[in-house]
């Protein structure tokens, strides 16, 4: 991140000594851009059919079917408050297209068109046209599939399924090593980028990165201490106490920017906050690898960024496909090296977006990051306290009715 930062300032820097002759520099940029949408597909198919294999279907449970609702209906708050913060912060206004590229505005589908494309009619032709939301329905589909295989009763069956999973684990693993690489040239592509815009746009470039990174802090400000503490009361769970027991855990989050990086922090705080180890250790890593509030935000952001910049009128069923799709990259790509990077491709490319604005964005990411992290981990926590509490008042009410039970016996 230290590096890709050192590459926005230099881009900056080159851009507003030599102007428009820093366009030299656009093709640099433009490798990067090529390289991100190569890896884009293949990431979110193999990240998602291993993610989902995580968890045996039948030890989800209870909690399981607690926690889930809790992470996808946060995610996707989180998204529309993204985008709802964008809207009227309005980021992108008055900013063009970085270099000389074009944009065409894609027709805007219906509500029930972006449902429905969904399930593809042609699998290899949707991995071609990197049709984002039907990848990640047919990972889903095949994911669980081999989850099912895995946990069969029949040997055969259970050794296919493993064979499967081998495959999928090992194409991951190159998947991440590619994507390493293509990190490790991040620096030159945001620079590239970065001294094309400034030198075509000068200080408007910088003043529009700015309201994107205000309408950043903003969106996590409302997740972290408006959203969360009312789901906290709602479960009669002590908010001052609470955020003083976890913020060890949020101070690290902060600092590491790695939700992964900080689980052993998190459990700890857990502990302090008084959540049972049984949800805890089944909650937490499991959020760590999938709930991202924060990201989300930062996907709802940029979109909207993007749009304004390309003068793209966001229709509500592109809205609908853009929560999806958020909600879905923000799972799928969660402690992926690059996330951000690679989700805000992700959601660019469902919504018809140029990815080009990616790039000029990554270079700001060192100072959203921490707070997009913060709230991921926060998150984390609170949906822990939460089916905590409600797993309390099931044990409760189990031993009363235990109780009712002896006591009738007894007369």
């Amino acid at each position: 991140m230290l590096k890709i930062t050192t590459g926005f300032i230099l881009g900056v820097i080159i851009g507003l000594i030599f102007g428009q002759s820093a366009g030299v520099l656009e093709p640099f940029g433009t490798l990067f851009l090529k390289l991100l949408k190569m890896i884009v597909v293949p990431l979110i198919l193999l990240t998602l059919i291993v993610s989902v294999n995580n968890s045996n279907p039948k030890d989800l449970g209870r909690i399981g079917g607690k926690i889930f609702p809790y992470y996808l209906l946060t995610t996707a708050f989180a998204l529309m408050l993204g985008i709802w913060i964008a809207k009227l912060v309005k980021p992108g206004i008055g900013l063009n297209m970085p270099g000389d590229a074009d944009f065409e505005v894609p027709d805007a589908p219906s509500a029930l068109d972006v449902l429905l494309n969904i399930v593809p009619s042609n699998i290899f032709q949707s991995l071609a046209n990197g049709d984002i939301l039907s990848v990640v329905f047919l990972a889903l589909v095949v994911g669980f599939s081999i989850s099912f295989m895995r946990h069969s009763k029949e040997n055969g069956m259970r050794d296919k399924g493993e064979l499967l999973l081998n495959f999928s684990e090992a194409g991951s693993e190159v998947t991440f090593r590619i994507l390493n690489g293509i990190l490790q040239y991040a620096p030159i592509g945001v620079l590239g980028i970065t001294a094309t815009s400034i030198g075509n746009q000068g200080f408007e470039t910088l003043l529009s990165l700015g309201k994107y990174v205000a309408a950043s802090f903003l969106g996590v400000g409302i997740q972290m201490f408006i959203i969360f503490p009312l789901i906290l009361l709602l479960f009669k769970v002590p908010v001052l106490q609470f955020f003083k027991n976890i913020s060890e855990a949020m101070i690290t989050a902060f600092v590491t920017c790695s939700s992964l990086g900080t689980l052993p922090v998190t459990l700890k705080a857990a502990k302090k906050a008084k959540i049972s180890d049984r949800v805890a250790n089944f909650t937490l890593p499991v959020g760590a690898t999938v709930n991202m509030n924060g990201s989300a935000i930062h996907f709802g952001v940029g979109v909207v960024f993007a749009a304004d910049i390309v003068g793209y009128d966001l229709s509500l069923g592109m809205i609908i496909g853009i929560i999806l799709t958020g909600t879905l990259a923000a799972v799928g790509t969660a402690g992926v090296p690059g996330a951000g990077l690679i989700g805000m491709s992700i959601v660019f490319t469902q919504a018809g977006l140029p990815i080009e604005i990616v790039g000029l964005t990554a270079g700001v990411n060192v100072l959203t990051d921490m707070v997009f992290t913060t709230c991921n981990v926060t998150g984390d926590i609170v949906g822990a306290a939460v089916v905590d509490k409600s797993e309390k008042k099931h044990s409760d009410y189990n031993e009363h009715l235990v109780d009712i039970t002896a006591q009738t016996m007894t007369k």
